[in-house]
């Protein structure tokens, strides 16, 4: 699996399945055989009658170019409880249903890894972390609704429908959770969680490094680049290109704050330093990281895609990290 992977949900909002097309085509060719989407793509907002159109848009490309869906990594995601795709979530049976409608929508026999967006019980991602509470939570219910998915996916597996089983948003003790279970009931053991991680974001830095260190569960970092804020182009509070994320999401889902732009400052002048571009910096960083699987950029353009490519196989020097350390002690959890 390629260290960088390439992201989908703008596919069918911001991007056209022609430019989506262009993309895989791009990214194969630049040795990246990797591709990530979901139910619920594409986003910005999420709306009911877009869901699954990403989906789509990577199945034409599969029918097109027939012979080579095993050239790459396909991995897609079932939705929690949500008001604009399923609002009771997932279960077993629910799971059975999604997998059939995602092998349809992406014209494929089998889905590489499937993956739970996030959590049943709830999460402190997406900035909800300054407010998230367990207490409420029941142990026995959340596991027997992991050992109700654990089964289905034993069976998915064996069906050859899925190849793999993936977490994403998940937190230290729910993986745990998962993989303990996993080997209780001989299913299949969680291979990756897709979590949040950049510069500005190293929330998994602590327990769920060294959980994912050491069980071998690789992290699928989605926006390494903060959403487009570590690439530069909204110095000054700017929301310009037009089509750019900040222009159809003012707040970057509330990463936009009075301390997130002098982080943002720092890095970017960090990469000007060193003469590198910050998005390079931004992804390079990222693929260094001991517990890292493949790092999840998305691109609205092809000049966008060229430069996140680029960062492919680059090593940062050792006064880049120490520089960066300095930073991200000066501006710990930004937003």
């Amino acid at each position: 699996m390629s260290e960088l992977c390439l992201g989908s949900m703008t596919w069918g909002r911001q991007n056209t399945e022609t430019e989506g097309h262009a993309q895989i085509d791009m990214a194969l060719a630049n040795g990246v055989n990797f591709v990530d989407t979901a139910e619920m793509y594409p986003v910005n907002p999420v709306a009911r009658e877009t869901v699954g159109r990403t989906e789509e848009i990577i199945g034409t490309w599969n029918a097109a170019h027939k012979g080579r869906r095993g050239d790459y990594v396909l991995a897609t995601k079932v939705t929690g409880p949500s008001s604009n795709v399923r609002k009771e979530g997932y279960d077993g049976t629910i799971i059975r249903q999604t997998v059939e409608d995602s092998l349809r929508r992406l014209q494929t026999d089998y889905i590489d890894i499937y993956q739970l967006h996030f959590p049943q019980r709830g999460s402190y991602h997406f900035r909800q972390i300054w407010g998230y509470d367990p207490s409420g939570q029941s142990k026995a219910e959340t596991e027997a609704h992991m050992r109700d998915v654990l089964a289905t996916m034993k069976d998915l597996v064996a069906q050859g429908k899925v190849r793999h089983f993936g977490l994403s948003n998940e937190t230290a003790w729910g993986t745990a959770t998962w993989l303990r279970l996993a080997r209780e009931m001989g299913a299949p053991e969680v291979v990756s969680i897709q979590n949040e991680y950049s510069l500005l974001c190293r929330y998994f830095d602590s327990d769920l490094a060294e959980l994912c260190v050491n069980e071998d569960v690789g992290l699928l970092a989605y926006s390494p680049l903060a959403t487009g804020l570590l690439s530069g182009k909204y110095k000054g509070g700017s929301v310009t290109p037009e089509g750019s994320r900040r222009s159809v999401n003012d707040s970057l889902g509330g990463r936009v704050g009075a301390r997130m732009w002098a982080a943002v400052d720092a890095y970017v002048e960090i990469a000007t330093k060193h003469g590198l571009d910050p998005v390079v910096m931004a992804l390079a960083f990222c693929t260094a990281r001991p517990f890292m699987g493949s790092v999840i950029f998305g691109a609205s353009s092809e000049a966008q895609l060229e430069v996140a490519l680029s960062a492919q196989d680059v090593v940062l020097a050792d006064e880049v990290m120490k520089d960066i350390e300095a930073a991200h002690r000066a501006h710990p959890m930004p937003f």
